[in-house]
């Protein structure tokens, strides 16, 4: 079979037309530009929340490693003085007048010591004036002061005082107005109100406000002009360290 030939386009023929779909046309140097460019990625940007969780993170490093630093210290110092609080002890307690009148009056004069004693080798304590009332079945029975004072290291110190009320009114139903009446002891109660600094090495601390508690004391009313003597072999003192927060002390 013999082979079909076609002749070539004449010269100067129009070209063929291009085929059917989307035309091409030359790229533009916009389209030539972007493609030299790397493509844009926006960064992502940090949050707000992301900054504030690195700052609360620093700060509580920052505030754990100062409570290992101050609790350290602490405790060096702590070795280093063995720091004790001072005691209080009744010494003596004469009874000179305890008189109630048919006016239910009181009349009362103590005299009074007390014995202060610092157990500390390293360490002085510094006393503010002291202020000393007596309380009988919820009754002040009298109020005195002790001046100010000085318990150096390994120290005793005995502090005397006159503690005395006079027309101080006793309710009818007071238990105290019983005792008295039936020429029984009556149960003192001492309290003593103070602020003290201590002295470690050449360090002063702030004052701070203590209460000295004294419970277990029997007192009779004397006959006549002879004082008598207090029990106080059963007195108790213990010393409480007062903080005031916000308006209330504890």
């Amino acid at each position: 079979m013999a082979e079909k030939i076609y002749p070539a386009s004449k010269p100067g023929a129009a070209p063929a037309p291009a085929p059917a779909g989307n035309p091409t046309f030359p790229a533009t140097k916009a389209q030539l530009y972007n493609n030299s460019r790397p493509v844009y990625r926006p960064q992502p940007r940090r949050s707000r929340r992301s900054f504030c969780c690195s700052c609360c993170l620093w700060i509580t490093f920052v505030i754990v490693v100062l409570i290992v630093i101050v609790a350290a210290a602490g405790g060096v110092a702590y070795v280093i003085y063995r720091p004790h609080r001072p005691t209080f002890s009744v010494s003596s307690l004469h009874v000179s007048q305890f008189n109630l009148t048919s006016s239910n009056k009181l009349s009362t004069k103590f005299n009074f010591t007390i014995t202060a004693r610092n157990p500390n080798k390293k360490i002085a304590f510094y006393y503010d004036p002291v202020s000393v009332s007596f309380n009988s079945n919820d009754v002040d029975v009298g109020d005195g002061s002790i001046p100010a004072f000085t318990t150096g290291k390994k120290n005793t110190t005995a502090l005397r005082t006159v503690v005395s009320t006079s027309g101080q009114s006793v309710d009818d139903n007071s238990g105290l107005k019983s005792d008295l009446k039936n020429k029984k002891s009556v149960p003192l109660k001492i309290q003593l109100d103070t602020k003290v600094k201590a002295m470690i090495g050449s360090f002063k601390t702030k004052k701070v406000p203590i209460r000295v508690t004294c419970d277990g004391i029997k007192a009779a009313a004397p006959t006549g002009k002879t004082a008598t003597t207090a029990t106080t072999s059963d007195a108790q003192c213990k010393v409480d360290l007062r903080v005031k927060i916000w308006k209330w002390t504890v």
